[in-house]
């Protein structure tokens, strides 16, 4: 009975800790400002096979340099068949940061990234292959925000799904 009271604490603590870490964030292509996306793409409907557009595509020139939008641990980086060369990354307030279509990534599971620290580069893999180069960026959050649900298509999923252009301006 201690020991499930002790990881039951534990597992409180993480989560408070998790959650109060401050939450730094910087637009994840070098040199890039608010001109380089479309500010209104996020949960744009119709979009491809996802059906809603759950980021926003960050547009610059090939092998521009993505950066950690935020300070924190690598989870995946390799390869999805929509999104190419991605990399995950957990940071601050439980937020999962994903950065998909890159060139390469220099990054790998388990490493811990600065904010700003060098994780990849801008390309066109996936579904972007032959368009312009961009990072689709997108904020998901592990903890539900069920506030945010709509009656758009898979509206329910904004609970989980942060729009970045509020974050990144």
């Amino acid at each position: 009975m201690k020991v499930m009271k002790y990881m039951g604490l534990t597992f409180f603590t993480v989560l408070v800790i998790g959650l109060l870490i401050p939450e730094k964030i910087v637009i994840p292509v070098k040199g890039a400002t608010a001109n380089d996306w479309h500010h209104n793409t996020f949960w744009y409907s119709p979009w491809g096979k996802s059906g809603v557009h759950k980021g926003i595509d960050i547009f610059g020139k090939k092998h521009t340099a993505v950066v950690a939008s935020v300070s924190g641990v690598v989870l995946y980086s390799g390869e999805l068949k929509l999104g190419g060369k991605v990399v995950a990354l957990l940071g601050p307030k439980w937020r999962l940061h994903y950065f998909a279509h890159l060139e390469s990534y220099s990054v790998s599971a388990g490493d811990y990234v600065a904010v700003s620290e060098l994780i990849g580069s801008l390309g066109d893999a996936g579904n972007a292959a032959g368009k312009q180069p961009h990072v689709h960026y997108s904020i998901l959050s592990l903890l539900p925000y069920p506030w945010l649900m709509t009656a758009q298509s898979q509206g329910w999923k904004k609970m989980f799904f942060l729009n970045p252009d509020e974050k990144l301006r």
